[in-house]
């Protein structure tokens, strides 16, 4: 699917019924609070457990042995993250830090076998989350090698718009971050964000309110049309 019409539609995303799946567990699950700004794993850590986000929203990023910071995922509620552990990864490949107060359940390793091994629908829906997210990192892949950063970072900011809710206001709030994060998620400088951000203001896409709003329509539009 072409990147533009991506964003035109709601944010695919796993229904609440993972939750109830994974009430199921009785062992080897645990809830989980963290502030903002928290790393929930880091790249290197051990890799035994799988993560489901139940509030909130995750940044998934990968540091090169230069220092140099990429992000892979930006998620929302209702999503898997740190599967790797699932197929035998004994160490993190990447870190996930929050980007606002969330609410995570931790499962063990052997618990999510388990559980994946018992239910076939449950197995079947976290392949089919899966695939959707390899989609996503394939768009994404794409609108690096192939957009300017000015879109790239239009994009990362409906994206973070539509992380929240499954439906989409026409405008939305989005976390409180720098310039050099979003920087860092858009694979441009600090000071071109700035630039893009103060063009976006000042043609009425975006609004500093106390917070970021993000006009998704109008942001939309504008992408679709480049």
């Amino acid at each position: 699917m072409p990147a533009g019409k991506k964003l035109a539609k709601e944010m695919s995303t796993p229904t609440d019924e993972f939750k109830m799946f994974l009430e199921g567990i009785s062992e080897g699950k645990h809830a989980l609070t963290f502030q903002r700004g928290r790393k929930i794993f880091c790249q290197g850590d051990r890799a035994n457990a799988i993560y489901f986000l139940q509030t909130g929203r995750v940044k998934v990023s990968v540091v090169s042995p230069a220092g140099k910071e990429a992000v892979l995922a930006l998620l929302g509620p209702q999503t898997f993250f740190g599967e790797g552990a699932l197929v035998g990864q004994s160490l993190r490949m990447n870190t996930a830090t929050t980007l606002e107060p969330v609410t995570v359940l931790r499962v063990e390793t052997q618990a999510m076998l388990r559980a994946l091994h018992a239910r076939a629908d449950l197995s079947e829906r976290f392949m089919v989350s899966l695939l959707k997210r390899n989609i996503d990192l394939e768009e994404d892949l794409c609108d690096q090698l192939f957009n300017h950063s000015e879109k790239r970072l239009a994009r990362v900011l409906l994206k973070l718009a539509r992380l929240r809710e499954h439906t989409v206001a026409s405008d939305a709030a989005i976390p409180a971050l720098s310039h050099e994060t979003l920087a860092e998620m858009v694979g441009t400088t600090r000071a071109r964000v700035s630039l893009f951000m103060n063009k976006f203001r000042k043609m009425g896409l975006i609004e500093y309110n106390g917070h970021l709003v993000v006009r998704t329509e109008l942001l939309t539009d504008v992408v679709l049309h480049d």
